[in-house]
């Protein structure tokens, strides 16, 4: 946790101002809603999201944030959990980062209401300072987020994925938000400045380069959070599996085919089926393409002055390709 620590340093300030704010933006007068919300609060994550509104703002504005920029950042993070506690009650997960997801508590009817209401609170408090700018970017966002998670389905039933493919699922079911993230921070201080599409390209190569990483977990022997073999069983087609289906012989094929939509729920044959991947060289292709998304992400930024905003960028983007879970 420590370079995140590093990372928050330049915005600390900024972020326990937004803890309150987001607090506050969540309030209910239903008694149930805000029992949850609270639980919700307390088992936050390391707010990657915040951080990036707040450093992009400083980075363009001179050093200064606006009541805007803690509005884009309370959007962000209301949309993002309502997005969590609605994809707990899709994977039918009981956990979330260690803890009883909403669904594992309170049933999956309460939590996808509460995963409405949080939407609803994030646009309403766009419209109601008259943030349309603010609003437009994070309406974007679900819509692509929505679209990548179906589009992900739809392609897992039939197992023919091209790298493609791939990076468009990824790009809007993962790296949308990232943007997101991103283009609200310069929004906020630059309305209307090239600065608002150059981050939001930034937040996207972060993004892309994040998910890449979340996917090569799958293929670790390490314990982090996250069985190994997963995305298989579940037959997501991951780029290191992609890789691997286009470059092995037919017969291979078959068996990887064959393994992943018929055998996915047998431990031996998960096993067999990493290891294939890994000889064939579909692991350090990913790594190479990871490693490239975090270089043009990190070119973009060479265009603006040294600060130390800038430097929690570019660890952050860092962070994303070296982080162990």
């Amino acid at each position: 946790m420590k370079i995140v620590s590093q990372i928050k340093e330049p915005v600390s300030r900024e972020m326990d101002l937004f803890e309150t704010k987001f607090r506050e933006s969540m309030t209910s007068k239903v008694a149930l809603l805000n029992r949850i919300t609270y639980y919700i609060v307390n088992r936050k994550g390391k707010q990657m999201r915040p951080m990036f509104v707040f450093l992009t703002a400083k980075l363009l504005n001179n050093g200064e944030v606006n009541e805007r920029t803690y509005r884009g950042a309370s959007v962000i993070e209301l949309i993002h959990t309502a997005t969590l506690v609605h994809d707990d009650v899709v994977d039918e997960s009981d956990k979330r980062r260690g803890f009883f997801s909403i669904n594992a508590l309170w049933k999956n009817k309460i939590a996808v209401l509460v995963g409405d209401y949080l939407l609803s609170k994030g646009l309403l408090l766009s419209i109601d300072h008259g943030d349309f700018d603010l609003l437009r970017i994070i309406s974007v966002a679900v819509r692509e987020m929505s679209e990548g998670e179906l589009l992900q389905i739809e392609k897992a039933r039939r197992l023919d994925i091209t790298e493609e493919v791939y990076y468009d699922i990824i790009r809007q079911k993962t790296a949308t938000l990232i943007a997101a993230c991103c283009s609200l921070g310069a929004c906020s201080v630059k309305p209307e400045s090239e600065d608002v599409e150059t981050f939001r390209k930034f937040g996207e190569l972060c993004g892309m380069a994040f998910q890449i990483k979340d996917d090569l977990f799958d293929y670790g022997e390490e314990k982090i959070g996250k069985p190994t073999g997963i995305d298989i069983k579940e037959q997501k087609m991951t780029l290191p599996l992609i890789y691997a289906l286009n470059n092995c012989s037919q017969k291979e094929k078959s068996w990887l085919i064959n393994s992943v939509k018929n055998h996915n729920k047998n431990k031996k044959r998960v096993k067999e089926v990493i290891t294939f991947v890994k000889q064939i060289g579909g692991l350090d292709y990913a790594v190479a393409k990871m490693l490239q998304f975090k270089d043009e992400a990190l070119s973009l930024l060479q265009q603006y002055p040294e600060s130390d905003y800038r430097d929690s960028l570019e660890l952050m983007v860092n962070y994303v390709v070296e982080r162990k879970k």
